[in-house]
């Protein structure tokens, strides 16, 4: 309701423009002066057929240029058709015309920019309007509307309307606005389906009105509708009255105003940053005609434009002329002004100032549009005239200057319009300006300066060598400051501002004033600015179109994807070979990239093939190169062979993994066969060369290998071979390595038995144990079963005794399957799964290349082994992908929690990020996923808090927990969303976030919660609610929260906090400032807890049980504040009674009842005297009365015996078997002998020892060579790492715990590391270990103990830019810099003030006496009573006065305002009024006046007080009558005492009346009078003779007693004059028959005498008036009924303004109302 108000004042204040006195005046001599001069209208140029008007000669008299465009007659349009009615000219671009030729009805389109082809179209239409650019043409006929395209001869749009058109317009090239009888409408044609809108209802004062005009601001947000109508009821007012509703869309309110003529406008003025929106209005009044300009859309910080309202002249024979068209100049600032009669005027836009007037037509120019090819208006008149007028930019400035005299003026139309004319003037006045140290000034002048002609490479070179004033800006930065605000440098302009701006570091500057094109941009620009930053460089020269520098630029910033699209776009053919090479060198990436899009440009190859690949060669860029022969050579041609086998070569040398995939790919069928299978066995890739190679010695080479061949391959492969090719190859794979390749030998041989002859080795032995092993319960049979079965290659059968038997001894089987190697690894799956030797599964199928495996394992066998799986495949560092895709294979559940605890433990927790988005995608609701995911985003600070704040499937008490350490806000958020109170309140503490702390409370509600909070012992109390009462609940709007909080106080017994928190929602403006309970309860809070502040209160409350609250504080023995609650709310008789009964003061009785003068007071103090016995004063109230009324373990020891018996039976095949026992011991041996090379062997033979146990060994027996070998042969990065540590290859132990991934890996690498002071490498662990938040505080103190201070800020530096760098890092580094490098701390701050925990910060800047730095902080955490407090008590280093200023204002407790000012007072008293001129809202001024009376210090805020006493506060009224009563100075006293009552009036009389001053005893007497103490007032006017004072006290008492006793006194000391002027002054008052008396007893007749003649003389002039009044109503009477008798049943004829002012309807409109398209004549 405020806000509506508060537009209802604006648009009632906007109706009085009209009304209210000029504030910008034009001398009318001056104005007449004009006119006299130039009366005569100029004569018409004539023009030819073009659109384009011939300028005149320059002639200095004359400002305008007038022209004449055409004769409408002459191009065949009917004279008659040359109206309002039917022609209309919506731009100055198409004339439309309707008439009637013949019998036929036509529409008539004259283009004016092609004048003699003119359009005729048969039309039949009551009305017909062009669009202003485009041939549209708009019909109305009836209530039909319809809109078409001449061109495309299509219809646009169409309506039938409910209510009849009387007005219709283009408000802009979209939109029509369409006026009916009760609204006004927009209709856009950007659609061809809407309705026209509705937007705001005709005002009343409209009613009746011919409307003639409707215009609108371009944003549509303001709109104006114009009207005018006869004025017959007023013979004295002006025969043609204009009717104006403006309408505000953004407030949607009308407000009437009178006027004929208005016009919108915007104008940019000095010192402005944003234009000036307008409003221009004309009227003409029987008073006089007046332009008003005022401002609409105010935009702070701009001043407010002061409104202008002009004398508009018209001659005396143009009596009845009005204005009727009015248009602005937007580039001029001129407004023009067209009245009915032909005259133009034009008028200053920003200062009102008549610029110049004259005749332009002799017939009346009845339409009018801007015309925007000169800046000017065009009109037609009654007799077809065709004419325009605008500024003569060659004359006007020169003739503003001479004729009006006006240098002002000139000087800013010349700089607005850029015109000539006032150069010299610009030159004198710059060199003056400079020269006398003006910098400012003469920068405004140079940049201000027409055409620029001051803004020279002089001009800049002078106010470079200017020198600098002391604490100020150089000259030339004000320069450039002024041209950068005005628009757009030049040339010259922008090298010299580039230069220095670079030099300074300050890019950013550049980068603003280029997006806003205050720049101008050239390939000069260009290279300053490549110097320092290489993209806005190209952002220049593509700005400045120089191409082969912006493709340069797209080289070097690595932007290759634009260079061919934008050569092609502007034309550009560089040197794609060179400009390759260049990309390559600077960025291999880019360089690929762009080969791919060079070769593969849909207009062909812009590059040779092989000059590219040469091109990568030289670089060494094996990879790039690959990939770009692999897209170039898709299409596998014959010609293509060279580059096939050249693609494949490069790869088998340095990358013969690419090589095997492209090989096994079958993507190239063209190369050199022979050479890539010779190159393949050198690469090691044995299967791709058994299958080029065809030569049998070259296939046995290769064949006896088979660990590098995979054996279903080569199995397979044998096929291929001839049987003598087969045994030749068997027979050398046996020769060679037995022990290596016997299993597939044997496998081979099986398969191709038909073929290769009979091999049973192991059948008798299946048999036999198939028939006994499901009964034998003996594990050495399952065992040999499961091996027979393995030989004879019965896998299922395998797979089956694996998964059923329970007798085998499963780490022995383990062991075995792995030996044996089978093609299907199900049976080694089906027994680590059963026996939970999964991570052993995961390390052979990774090491083996067996991935598929680990896929069927967790997709067929057991899905819930998953997390296992995963942490196996981390600990082998497998790749990321490989892990991505097995768990999007899993199709079966499995624990998530494993899962995540998996990754988590190895800080790989992001990698599954895919997965679990995909099962939140496909529904999943399960906590866990939502856990990990919520994890992952605080890692990465991937918008944790919003994933935070707006999922609901996480568990807060976990997800909370894990942000405790890394940011306490995250966790403060979760704790927040489940409701965790003691998490909540813990976390909150301990990092000092109370605000968040209040807020949740208050939001909470929860009773049990606040009395915990508000327990005394709570150390964190206070703090809390400092932040409940600045911050939670004034940002409350929910009653429910407050009451809740309230209630929580009072039960908590928190009486003064209480009053500090109802302080803040009921003083200070909020939701409940008004809520009467609340109200209610600081009072009576204040009244038992704080009785100093209830005064306060109760003159600032207004809504709270006065009577109630009175009573009780009567009842608590605070009688003045009862009194004054019952003097506010006007209970008086209740306020004497407390005066009278409980202050007992029977003088500020009699006191208050002559203020308030009422009988039931007078009754009470007339009891309370007589109660006092004083009687004669009862008897005197008496007759005033009646005168006014909130291990199994296997034994070994028997192996000597076993291998005797196995000799004796020649059972030489079982030794197959090993033993893990021996292999173990054996690897053991190897190291205690330091036989490390036969070690080595056996690692990479077969082997089942238990290389973790010996490796372990090794390390305790600091054989750390020998524990190094064996880690690394079974990939266990952690050991390795920390066995490398020990040897000291610290480079290699960084690498390994990467590869490990484990968070105590990378500490003890560290650590070592930081002993050795290898800080490099000690930075690469480091930073693996600082995004963990819980490991952050052990680093810190490690390198804090060793004193590595520049090291440790070093790491954390570079920790800032991870991508999981969390709050704990930001902090710990402000910390850090706070204690040793203070003075980069500021720069930290500011940078990362967002990612700091505040709290912690503010504790370590406080501690290290960083006051700037902790004032920074403060303001930054929104914490301004501490930053206030800070300031004040660090002033020498912390205390900023402007920054203490912004400062203060925000602070929530209202105490520190009177600190500060004490503060002020002691230290800085000369900034006092500067600090309380921002304090005047906020603080309690009768509080500041008792501060400066006790320090005596009243002088010192005179300024305030002046300020302030608006206020009419008592205190204040006392303070500054006190001050100027010491500076006596009376004058100013008296006008205080006059407008501002609130002080006590009596006491201040009394002290007056002993003032040694005349004038102060006068006051005292001014006093009395006032106060209705008329017998003191006189009685000391006549003790000081002020006789004329004394006559007007007693005037002014209107009583006849006091009047007769004064008279009576001047004849009783004979001063016959007093007595004389008395009787002129009391002249109403004296009863005639005293005067009379008393003028016969003391012989004053002659001074009687003229009194007596007046009372003669009075009596006969109201006999006189009341003859007059009596015969006026009987003429009335006698004039209504004849009027009532002569009056006609229809309304008569509408006002045209060419057809007089009454009149009958045109013909053939049946008494309705025309159509009209513009204003009638």
């Amino acid at each position: 309701m405020a806000a509506r108000n508060g537009r209802t004042n604006y648009f009632r204040q906007s109706a009085n423009y009209a009304a209210s006195p000029s504030t910008a005046q034009t001398a009318q001599h001056t104005v007449t002066s004009y006119f006299q001069t130039h009366y005569s209208p100029p004569t018409p140029r004539p023009t030819t057929s073009t659109s384009n008007s011939t300028m005149a000669a320059v002639d200095i008299s004359k400002p305008i240029a007038f022209c004449e465009h055409l004769q409408l007659s002459a191009l065949g349009v009917q004279p008659a058709s040359i109206s309002f009615q039917t022609l209309t000219l919506e731009s100055d671009h198409f004339i439309c015309v309707r008439e009637k030729v013949g019998e036929q009805n036509q529409v008539v389109i004259i283009d004016l920019s092609d004048a003699n082809n003119v359009l005729r179209r048969p039309i039949s239409a009551d009305s017909a309007i062009m669009h202003p650019h485009q041939k549209i043409l708009a019909l109305k006929a009836g209530r039909t509307l319809q809109i078409f395209n001449i061109e495309t001869k299509q219809k646009v749009k169409s309506h039938v309307s409910t209510e009849d058109v009387v007005y219709w317009t283009w408000i802009n090239d979209s939109t029509i606005g369409i006026v009916t009888d009760s609204s006004v409408h927009h209709w856009t044609i950007a659609d061809q389906t809407s309705a026209p809108q509705k937007i705001f209802d005709r005002h009343p004062t409209l009613g009746g009105t011919q409307i003639i005009n409707y215009r609108a601001t371009p944003d549509e947000k303001w709109l104006v509708l114009i009207g005018i109508s006869g004025n017959t009821t007023n013979p004295s007012a002006f025969k043609v009255k204009g009717s104006m509703q403006l309408y505000s869309r953004d407030r949607g309110v009308s407000q009437p105003i009178e006027g004929h003529a208005a016009a919108f406008a915007e104008v940019k003025l000095d010192g402005h940053q944003k234009s000036t929106k307008l409003f221009s209005f004309a009227v003409r009044t029987a008073a006089g005609a007046k332009l008003h300009i005022v401002e609409i859309d105010h935009t702070a910080p701009d001043p407010p434009f002061v409104k202008k309202a002009v004398d508009v002249y018209f001659p005396p024979e143009a009596t009845n002329d009005f204005p009727v068209a009015m248009q602005v100049s937007k580039k001029h600032g001129i407004v023009y002004l067209v009245t009915k009669y032909g005259f133009i005027h034009l008028y200053d836009l920003e200062s009102g100032a008549c610029v110049y007037m004259n005749r332009i037509s002799g017939e009346t120019i009845f339409v009018t549009s801007e015309h925007e090819a000169t800046n000017g208006i065009i009109g037609i008149n009654k007799k077809g005239q065709v004419l325009s007028v605008n500024v003569d930019e060659q004359t006007i400035v020169p003739y503003i200057l001479t004729t009006l005299n006006n240098t002002e003026l000139a000087f800013k139309l010349a700089s607005r319009g850029n015109l000539p004319g006032a150069d010299d003037l610009y030159v004198k006045q710059y060199q003056q300006l400079f020269q006398t140290g003006q910098y400012g000034e003469a920068a405004k002048i140079a940049a201000n300066s027409p055409r620029g002609i001051l803004r020279t490479a002089q001009v800049i070179e002078s106010f470079k060598a200017a020198p600098t004033p002391a604490g100020g800006l150089s000259p030339i930065l004000q320069y450039f400051g002024i041209l950068l605000e005005k628009g757009e440098l030049n040339h010259m302009e922008s090298l010299e501002l580039a230069r220095p701006v670079l030099q300074q570091g300050r890019k950013q500057l550049l980068e603003k004033w280029l997006k806003e094109n205050k720049l101008a941009c050239s390939e000069e620009l260009g290279d300053i600015v490549r110097l320092h930053d290489m993209t806005l460089a190209l952002s220049v020269y593509l700005r400045a179109n120089v191409p082969n520098k912006v493709i340069a630029c797209f080289a070097e910033t690595g932007q290759t994807d634009k260079i061919i699209l934008y050569a092609k776009k502007v034309g550009y053919s560089p040197d794609y070979v060179a400009l390759l090479q260049h990309v390559m060198r600077t960025n291999p990436e880019k360089g690929a990239e762009f080969a791919s899009s060079l070769v593969n440009d849909e207009s062909g190859p812009l590059v040779d093939v092989e000059r590219v690949v040469d091109i990568f060669m030289s670089q060494n860029m094996i990879q790039p190169a690959t990939s770009f022969l692999l897209d170039a050579l898709k299409e596998n041609k014959p010609e293509q062979g060279p580059l096939q086998t050249r693609l494949l070569e490069m790869n088998l040398v340095h990358a013969p993994q690419v090589a095997d995939a492209i090989l096994g790919n079958e993507m190239f069928s063209h190369y050199d066969r022979p050479r890539i299978a010779n190159l393949c066995e050198k690469a090691g890739l044995l299967q791709r060369a058994l299958e080029h190679y065809e030569d049998l010695a070259d296939i046995k080479r290769a064949i006896v290998h088979t660990a590098s061949v995979q054996p279903d391959w080569l199995i397979n492969y044998f096929s291929r071979l001839t049987t003598e090719q087969s045994m030749a190859c068997l027979q050398e794979m046996l020769r060679v390595n037995i022990r290596q390749n016997l299993q597939i030998v044997i496998q081979i041989a099986t398969k191709y038995s038909d073929i290769l002859g009979p091999f049973k080795t192991f059948e008798g032995l299946y048999y036999y144990l198939g028939s006994i092993v499901n009964l034998s319960t003996d594990p050495e049979v399952h065992f040999k079963y499961i091996q027979a079965a393995t030989r004879t290659g019965q896998i299922r059968e395998v797979e089956r005794i694996c998964r059923e038997s329970n007798y085998y001894n499963p780490e022995k089987v383990k062991n075995y399957l792995k030996e044996a190697k089978l093609s299907d690894q199900l049976p080694l799956i089906i027994v680590c799964d059963r026996f939970d030797f999964v991570h052993d599964l995961v390390l052979y199928l990774y090491q083996n290349g067996l991935t598929k495996f680990i896929e069927v394992y967790v997709q067929r066998v057991n899905s819930v082994r998953t997390p296992q799986v995963v942490g196996g495949l981390l600990d082998v560092d497998c790749d990321e992908t490989t892990i991505k895709g097995l768990l999007a294979s899993v199709t079966g559940n499995f624990p998530i929690d494993e899962l995540v605890n998996e990754v988590e433990q190895r800080n790989r927790l992001k990698l599954i990020l895919p997965w679990l988005e995909a099962r939140v995608q496909s529904g999943s609701q399960d906590p866990a996923v939502y856990n990990a995911m919520a994890k992952i985003y605080i890692d990465s600070n991937n918008n944790p808090e919003a994933f935070l704040k707006e999922n609901n499937l996480y568990e807060p008490l976990v997800v909370g927990k894990f942000c405790e350490k890394r940011d306490p806000y995250l966790a403060y958020i979760a704790y927040a969303k489940g409701f965790c109170d003691e998490e909540l309140v813990a976390i909150t503490n301990e990092n000092s976030m109370f605000k968040q702390q209040a807020r949740y409370l208050v939001k909470r509600r929860e009773a049990d919660l606040w009395s915990q909070v508000l327990v005394p012992d709570n150390i964190y109390r206070r703090q809390l609610i400092d932040q409940i009462v600045a911050t939670a609940l004034p940002e409350c709007t929910d009653p429910d929260d407050v009451s809740v909080t309230v209630k929580a106080f009072l039960t908590a017994d928190l009486p003064i906090e209480l009053i500090e928190l109802l302080e803040k929602i009921i003083i200070e403006p909020s939701p409940f400032s008004d809520n009467k309970n609340l109200q209610n309860l600081l009072l009576l809070t204040a009244i038992r807890a704080d009785k100093g502040k209830v005064v306060g209160y109760i003159n600032k409350l207004e809504n709270y049980d006065a009577g109630d609250i009175a009573k009780i504080a009567t009842d608590h023995g605070l009688f003045e504040e009862a009194f004054t609650i019952y003097k506010k709310y006007e209970q008086h008789a209740m306020a004497m009674n407390v005066l009278v009964e409980h202050i007992v003061s029977i003088d500020r009785g009699l006191e208050y009842a002559n203020k308030v003068n009422r009988p039931e007071v007078w009754s009470r103090l007339a009891k309370a005297q007589l109660d006092g016995l004083r009687i004669k004063d009862s008897i005197v109230t008496c007759f005033h009365l009646f005168t006014d009324s909130y291990i199994k373990a296997e034994d070994p020891s028997n192996f000597t015996e076993v291998i005797e018996i196995s000799n004796r039976a020649g059972k030489h095949d079982d030794l197959s078997l090993r033993e893990p026992k021996i292999d173990t011991e054996l690897a053991y041996a190897y190291a205690k002998t330091d036989r490390l090379h036969d070690m080595e062997d056996f690692l990479g033979m077969t082997n089942v020892a238990d290389i973790l146990e010996v490796g372990e060994k090794c390390f305790e027996d600091e054989l750390y060579q020998a524990a190094k070998l064996l880690f690394t042969s079974i990939s266990n990065w952690a050991r390795l790492a920390t066995t490398l540590i020990y040897l000291g290859e610290n480079q290699a132990a960084v690498e390994s715990a990467r590869k490990a991934g484990n968070t105590q890996v990378w500490k003890q690498v560290h650590a070592a590391c930081i002993e050795k002071s290898e800080f490099r490498l000690a930075q690469i662990c480091g930073l693996n270990i600082v995004v963990h938040a819980e490991e952050l505080t052990g680093l810190l103190t490690m390198y804090e103990r060793r004193g590595y201070f520049e090291e440790i800020i070093s790491l954390l530096e570079a920790g800032l830019s991870l991508e999981r760098a969390h709050m704990g890092i930001f902090t710990e580094l402000a910390i850090l810099l706070s204690k040793y490098k203070p003075n980069k701390l500021m720069e930290h701050l500011k940078l990362f003030v967002s990612r700091i925990n505040i709290p912690k910060v503010i504790k370590a800047t406080e501690k290290a006496h960083l006051w700037p730095e902790l004032v920074f902080l403060y303001i930054k955490y929104d914490e301004f009573d501490n930053a206030a407090l800070a300031m004040i008590e660090r002033s020498a280093n912390a205390w900023d006065h402007n920054q203490f200023k912004d400062v203060i204002v925000r602070a929530a407790n209202v105490e520190i305002y009177y600190k500060a000012l004490q503060f002020y007072l002691t230290e800085q008293p000369l900034l006092l009024t500067d600090l309380l001129s921002v304090l005047i809202p906020r603080i309690d001024h009768s509080r500041v006046v008792r501060i400066f009376r006790v320090a005596d210090h009243i002088p010192l805020i005179r300024s305030y007080l002046i300020a302030v006493q608006h206020l009419n506060i008592e205190a204040v009224n006392e303070a500054y009558n006190d001050l100027l009563i010491e500076e006596e100075d009376y004058e100013t006293l008296r006008d205080s005492i006059d407008s501002f009552d609130n002080f006590k009036n009596v006491e201040l009389a009394q002290r007056l009346e002993r003032h040694e001053l005349l004038e102060f005893r006068r006051l005292a007497a001014h006093l009395y009078k006032k106060n209705k103490r008329w017998e003191d007032s006189i009685a000391l006017s006549k003790q000081d003779k002020l006789y004329k004072d004394a006559m007007v006290t007693a005037a002014v008492s209107a009583s006849t007693d006091v009047a007769e006793d004064l008279l009576s006194y001047f004849v009783d000391i004979g001063n016959r004059e007093c007595f004389a002027s008395m009787l002129y002054i009391c002249f109403d008052l004296l009863r005639s028959d005293v005067v009379e008396e008393l003028s016969w007893q003391h012989g004053l007749n002659d001074f009687f005498m003229p009194y007596k003649i007046q009372i003669q003389r009075s009596l006969v002039e109201k006999l006189r008036q009341l003859e007059k009044e009596v015969k006026e109503r009987s003429k009335k009477e006698i004039q209504k009924e004849q009027a009532e008798a002569e009056a006609p049943m229809i309304n008569p004829g509408t006002l045209l303004l060419t057809n007089g002012f009454a009149g009958a309807h045109p013909p053939g409109m049946n008494g309705l109302h025309p159509a009209m398209t513009g204003f009638g004549y």
